[in-house]
């Protein structure tokens, strides 16, 4: 869901204020979300993989850094995140990455049941969408109502290769 947002909002819209250690802000929203990604330099992607290892990281230990909690494919509801709450009381405030505000405690447990089954609905569709506008920029006429919207900036990169222009660890 994540990717399909971010390609919505990257594709209208970019932060204003500096991004860049020379003062420059980010590629312009007239590229594609792809194009776009091509531009920023290789630290920036290694930036972003690195939170998300780091977030799979304690994932896998179960949020208690033991392992003792339960695992995503063993008993945890999906997408249940780890709590925080180790790494709140020991290092640093940080709110959890599940229900992060308390919202769904009081509710009853078919309202849960329901919400649950909304969310991986919605992470179902969130999929297609990001996969059909990342098959519209690439193949032509692939999807033709992202054709029909003007939606669609072709890219000729490889979409599933994120350091293509510039992989490498080390210069």
């Amino acid at each position: 869901m994540f990717a399909f947002v971010g390609y919505c909002v990257q594709s209208n819209w970019i932060f204003p204020w500096p991004q860049h250690m020379d003062g420059s802000t980010g590629p312009s929203p007239d590229f594609s979300p792809e194009q776009q990604w091509d531009m920023i330099p290789a630290a920036a992607k290694w930036q972003i993989f690195g939170i998300i290892a780091l977030l799979e990281i304690f994932d896998e230990a179960g949020g208690a850094g033991d392992g003792s909690g339960d695992h995503y494919t063993n008993t945890r509801q999906p997408g249940k995140f780890p709590t925080a709450q180790p790494f709140r009381d020991n290092v640093h405030f940080v709110l959890d990455l599940y229900d992060p505000f308390g919202f769904s405690k009081n509710k009853s447990a078919e309202k849960k049941a329901r919400g649950l089954k909304a969310e991986i609905n919605n992470g179902r569709l969130a999929m297609l969408g990001i996969f059909g506008f990342l098959t519209a920029d690439k193949v032509p006429g692939s999807v033709p109502l992202l054709e029909k919207l003007g939606a669609v900036i072709p890219y000729s990169g490889e979409t599933m290769a994120p350091f293509e222009a510039n992989f490498h660890l080390f210069n």
